[in-house]
């Protein structure tokens, strides 16, 4: 196995904890298999360890799934219930990172997902936005990241079958935006 030295202009290695007010964690899932409908939640935390080599660095996450927000008050109920989330028994989601690698001109993080207790492996394409003195005398860096799960994998089953498909789409697609603050050593 060949080694590969990435460089990445303006890179900072440190720890840095997810700013929560310019961050989304989200997703989308397909309604009635012609539209799309978009959820996030508001309320997470997440740390981020860049490494002296950046294919070292590693992430974690834990997701408030009570948190859930798509815009309707019902839908949002449904989601926490036991038909989805189950969000009174399994308060969170978390994610953990086990490695970067690169594939072409991506990165992805390979991780593993835990919603209601099932744990999968869920990698992540993701890019680095960049790395910036902030205002406040501190540090910030930007990341994006998108990749896709099947919600079954995970016991998440409920549905409702309409003429031509079902209510809810199996295959859920997960976006996020984080900015990052970096912490003093």
């Amino acid at each position: 196995m060949t080694s590969q030295t990435v460089e990445i202009p303006g890179y900072v290695a440190g720890t840095w904890n997810l700013d929560p007010i310019h961050s989304h964690i989200g997703f989308v899932a397909r309604h009635m298999m012609v539209s799309k409908v978009r959820g996030r939640f508001t309320t997470f935390q997440a740390q981020i360890t860049t490494a002296d080599d950046p294919l070292d660095s590693s992430a974690t996450a834990t997701i408030d799934l009570a948190s859930v927000d798509t815009g309707n008050e019902a839908r949002d109920d449904d989601l926490r219930s036991s038909n989805f989330f189950d969000a009174a028994t399994h308060p969170a989601m978390t994610y953990r990172s086990s490695g970067i690698r690169r594939d072409g001109d991506d990165f992805i993080l390979d991780g593993e997902l835990t919603i209601r207790g099932v744990t999968h492996s869920v990698p992540l394409t993701f890019e680095i936005n960049g790395f910036s003195p902030d205002p406040y005398g501190g540090t910030r860096a930007g990341f994006s990241a998108h990749g896709e799960i099947n919600r079954n994998d995970f016991g998440i089953t409920f549905n409702a079958p309409i003429p031509g498909g079902v209510m809810v789409s199996e295959k859920i697609q997960i976006e996020i935006e984080a900015e990052a603050v970096l912490q003093d050593s």
